[in-house]
């Protein structure tokens, strides 16, 4: 499992009975979590010192039960600022468990020691976005929802990379990856973080068991003819790290070698030194 461990603005405090307490900066949240099925005793205070909890509804969504929380605040980690806003369905803005993999992107392209050109699809609030331009990449940050690009552009502004080069792209993932093989484009390193389950611009289903796949093969077609990396992300539970190589190794590795690594990610659990498991993330690298 790969360890998000290095944040100092975020930490898992604790968790279990479908939540898990929260430190996002100075702030105490209570969120569901699937994953955290076990039943341990509740013993730091924040359980009920918290400052807002998303509760569930028995007819299903939820909302946020806040006490005294600012409408949104900033966290840190390490160089970047990121934006914080409780929403919809639970969500803050950003997935810590994911500076594990903006660590390792990084660390990939001031190692390449050439110009790298990243493609982050499925980027919402552009966590891996910001971490790539910072380490001097340009990248292509592509999303569907406008509101999700605004807020990626100003966790780029807030971690003083509004003048780097990255291009904004408001658009439906397949599509504009089709257009970018038309036009002939390619990119180094491709990070896509797709969803569970939504719909296309025409009402077409996206299953991830069932289209991941294919996405896959599609966007190896826009790769350049000396690629660095590619990262996949899946929170889907029932999809095991292995999958993830198997798809890299068989579309990735076939045509231009390398290797591929796979894993759970995972969070630090204060209370308990345990890590709570945050979904799978396979990525193939280049033999340099």
């Amino acid at each position: 499992m790969w360890i998000s461990d290095a944040w100092k603005d975020y930490e898992l405090i604790d968790c279990g009975r479908g939540e898990k307490l929260e430190r996002w900066g100075k702030h105490l949240l209570v969120r569901p979590d699937p994953q955290a099925i076990w039943n341990t005793p509740r013993r730091h205070p924040g359980w009920k010192k918290h400052e807002a909890r998303y509760a569930r509804s028995s007819t299903g969504g939820g909302a946020w039960e806040k006490k005294d929380l600012p409408e949104r605040w900033t966290v840190d980690y390490r160089d970047l600022t990121f934006n914080i806003k409780p929403m919809n369905f639970k969500h803050t803005g950003l997935f810590p468990e994911q500076a594990a993999n903006w660590d390792w992107a990084r660390e990939q392209i001031r190692r390449a020691n050439r110009p790298i050109q990243v493609l982050n699809l499925f980027a919402y609030t552009g966590g891996a976005t910001v971490a790539c331009a910072a380490a001097g990449a340009s990248v292509c940050h592509v999303d569907a929802a406008k509101g999700m690009v605004s807020w990626a552009r100003e966790n780029a502004r807030s971690s003083g990379l509004e003048d780097a080069p990255i291009r904004w792209i408001i658009d439906d993932c397949g599509k504009f990856v089709e257009r970018e093989i038309r036009r002939g484009r390619r990119y180094d390193a491709i990070i896509m973080d797709p969803p569970s389950y939504g719909r296309g611009p025409s009402g077409e289903i996206w299953k991830l068991e069932e289209n991941l796949y294919p996405f896959v093969e599609l966007v190896s077609g826009v790769l350049s003819d000396n690629p660095l990396f590619v990262i996949i992300n899946s929170y889907t539970t029932g999809l095991a790290p292995s999958v993830l190589t198997y798809i890299l190794e068989t579309i990735v590795s076939s045509k231009h070698g390398g290797h591929t690594d796979s894993q759970e990610l995972g969070l630090r659990v204060r209370e308990t030194g345990l890590a709570l498991p945050c979904g799978a993330t396979g990525r193939w690298l280049a033999d340099r």
